[in-house]
């Protein structure tokens, strides 16, 4: 595995400046999976395919779902996990019941997008949920889809805010199973600038990193991953990778 000790400081440092200045021309905007738009960089999308092949969820949860193209990438994901397993088994794939699903909430899910999903070929691994994650119904609206799962990975990336994401954590990082994830994006947040911030409620001090160590302090179950941080150099969840280890 790389590690970044091994990397030349002028590799780091240029990684460094060439995400600040991505950052500032909303670079993570330009990018679609399978025609829905996914505000992510292409380091973490590789990440995030790495992690699913590995640890091959029954169960995806995802807090924030804009356009969806983070849901349509975990479903093709899913559906490709299904398929391969298909072949390997000799078996029949039935693409009415699959057999792996994503849950995406937001509080917000707007029309246009919606209809954009609902016309999906991937719609029926996709479930929505609109209200707020941090809400005691939202929570037991999701955990109902957990029976009979014998792994599930966890995605965190609605409301950045400290108090927000320690919530979320406390609510659905018990999901996640031993060996798998509890992925918190925009911990980087802590590492820009404030005024790249826009004046949104977030900033340094009050963010997704924040929230992860206060949460790390009292959940020794999970640790972070470093050999993300390690080989992607550009990514906007550093030291957002959680692994359950216990």
């Amino acid at each position: 595995m790389p590690n970044i000790s091994n990397l030349s400081k002028t590799l780091i440092e240029t990684a460094r400046k060439f995400f600040l200045e991505s950052v500032k021309n909303n670079y993570s905007y330009n990018f679609e999976w399978l025609s829905r738009p996914i505000i992510q960089y292409p380091q973490d999308i590789v990440a995030f395919q790495e992690i699913v092949w590995k640890v091959k969820p029954d169960l995806i949860v995802e807090t924030g779902i804009a356009h969806g193209g983070s849901l349509v990438l975990s479903a093709s994901l899913l559906s490709l996990i299904d398929y391969c397993e298909a072949l390997e088994s000799g078996s029949l794939m039935d693409p009415k019941n699959p057999k792996r699903k994503v849950v995406g909430v937001d509080i917000d899910i707007r029309q246009h997008n919606r209809s954009a999903l609902d016309s999906h070929p991937l719609r029926n691994r996709m479930v929505l949920i609109e209200g707020s994650s941090i809400e005691k119904d939202i929570i037991n609206q999701v955990m109902k889809h957990e029976k009979n799962t014998k792994s599930v990975l966890v995605c965190l990336d609605s409301n950045h805010t400290h108090d927000h994401v320690l919530e979320e954590l406390h609510a659905y990082a018990q999901l996640v199973t031993p060996g798998s994830y509890c992925i918190v994006f925009d911990t980087v947040i802590e590492d820009l600038p404030e005024e790249l911030s826009n004046d949104r409620p977030w900033g340094k001090g009050n963010n997704p990193r924040t929230a992860v160590h206060e949460f790390l302090k009292t959940h020794h179950e999970f640790e972070i991953d470093k050999a993300f941080h390690s080989k992607l150099l550009v990514s906007v969840a550093p030291g957002g990778y959680l692994k359950r280890i216990k």
